[in-house]
């Protein structure tokens, strides 16, 4: 993974030549709604493009994209939400690639899918040991029927 920040000067140059005719955008280090607008305006680039930060969290975009709209931060995805995004990610990463590559590197994002969670710890750790998809919907089944549980700390 990439490590560093992103040098959002050098995209700023680019926008500001005059020559430059097309819509640019920037990319990088773009990880909150606030980040998102903020960079825009900075920088007086056309759009943001959103990578790492959309990874095991697709909110993402529903939560810049409301708080462009209102200047207010959107509540978080439930449990129930996550629990049915990681499902289809994981069938869809089954359909593609196939059982057993679908299942382990599924493995990786389920920390990303349920961060911020308390008292999460034993069910990821039964999610990332499996590599049975019966035993990991069985899991993600549970977490599901049973999100009152489930405290987000980090919404």
């Amino acid at each position: 993974m990439y490590k560093g920040e992103a040098d959002w000067s050098l995209i700023a140059e680019v926008k500001n030549n005059p020559r430059m005719r097309i819509p640019v955008f920037g990319n990088g280090d773009i990880d909150s709604p606030e980040k998102a607008v903020e960079y825009k305006n900075r920088y007086g680039v056309d759009g943001v493009m959103i990578g790492r930060a959309s990874i095991g969290y697709p909110w993402i975009f529903r939560e810049i994209k409301h708080y462009i709209k209102t200047g207010t931060q959107l509540e978080g995805p439930t449990v129930a939400e996550r629990v049915i995004a990681c499902r289809e990610h994981l069938l869809m990463s089954i359909k593609w690639k196939g059982p057993k590559l679908g299942i382990t590197e599924m493995k990786r994002h389920y920390t990303n899918y349920f961060k911020g969670i308390s008292h999460f710890k034993d069910y990821r750790t039964k999610l990332v040991t499996t590599s049975e998809l019966d035993e990991v919907l069985e899991i993600l089944n549970y977490i599901e029927a049973h999100q009152e549980e489930f405290i987000l700390v980090n919404n």
